[in-house]
């Protein structure tokens, strides 16, 4: 459901420092892990990288919907027939992404898995589907049809058919999770980075901030906005690569989980905070929900900031981030 806009990390040039930095990029999850740690020395710092790996593939091995013997996809393949127990970590996670369901009206849906991908957006399509198709699409969607026993750490979809899949929401925990291990071994600064989900800690070797460019959408090689990292994380959502257009009107390829329509008027949305598991899910549903139902939402959640931008090439962002509203 989501899409990566280019995050430009903007390293200082380094000082003299008792500590090194380094990055390893990896294939985790089905996506591209950037890892970069700040240590004491190399091998300490490559060392730590083997532990963030081998903490990303754990949790993949646990929650990967496309891994047969994972309990996800333990739990779909008994959907309509009988709950399936697991981990209190997958069930906690779960419990989450179905709280994240009923805040945005359904905006976002981990029973999303379940949607036949009726939209191509890789230029085969020459007409919309039809009204029919498209609330066929999505009739085995609905997180409303996800039965949590919390007592006996159970899940049960409903409906046969139903399946549910973390996707990159998976991919802001487990980077959440790599950074708070990261601060309980005493690394006191790094990046993990899962396929644009992004979480922050500490400094640069030379005491400067992280900082990450914000890429306009309009023009791929132009960055608009330059934003300090602390302990925190981002992730960007946009569709300005992937779309469709029919009759003038722009289908991004995020679809509406609730309706089987693509989303529509906002190109990218980037959201800032201490979660890169909740700043995933606020990034998709905003582009879901729209400028108005988006903003009105976001607002409502101070912790984190946001910067959206409309297919108009309208910015919208949130005041302590200091960017001037204009237009692209």
């Amino acid at each position: 459901m989501k899409q990566v806009l280019a995050l430009l990390l903007i390293l200082s040039g380094f000082s003299a420092s008792s500590q090194v930095l380094r990055k390893r990029t990896v294939k985790l999850m089905g996506s591209r892990f950037d890892i970069t740690i700040v240590a004491n020395d190399s091998l300490s710092a490559e060392q730590n990288i083997d532990t963030v790996i081998a903490e990303v593939t754990r949790i993949e091995n646990l929650i990967s919907d496309w891994k047969a013997d994972s309990q996800i996809s333990q739990v779909n393949k008994n959907a309509g027939v009988a709950p399936v127990r697991v981990e209190p970590e997958v069930f906690a996670l779960t419990e989450r992404a179905i709280h994240f369901s009923r805040l945005t009206n359904g905006a976002f849906d981990i029973s999303f898995a379940a949607m036949d991908r009726i939209w191509k957006f890789d230029g085969s399509m020459t007409a919309m589907p039809s009204p029919q198709a498209i609330k066929k699409s999505v009739e085995k969607v609905g997180y409303q049809n996800i039965v949590l026993d919390r007592k006996q750490s159970t899940i049960f979809l409903k409906k046969k058919g139903m399946k549910i899949g973390f996707g990159a929401l998976g991919e802001g925990y487990a980077t959440d999770r790599c950074r708070d291990m990261m601060l309980a071994r005493g690394i006191k600064a790094g990046i993990v980075n899962g396929s644009g989900d992004m979480s922050t800690w500490g400094k640069q070797p030379d005491g400067s901030d992280w900082a990450i460019g914000i890429t306009n959408p309009l023009h791929k090689d132009t960055v608009f906005a330059v934003v300090p990292l602390r302990q925190s994380a981002v992730v960007t959502s946009g569709s300005y690569e992937k779309f469709v257009v029919f009759n003038g009107k722009r289908y991004a390829h995020i679809i509406n989980p609730s309706t089987g329509y693509p989303a529509t008027g906002v190109s990218s949305v980037t959201v800032f905070g201490p979660s890169a598991e909740t700043a995933n899910g606020f990034s998709t549903s905003l582009m879901v929900l729209g400028k108005e139902a988006g903003l009105k939402l976001i607002k409502q959640h101070p912790a984190y900031s946001y910067i959206m931008i409309t297919d108009d090439g309208q910015i919208f962002s949130s005041p302590d981030l200091g960017i001037k509203k204009h237009s692209l």
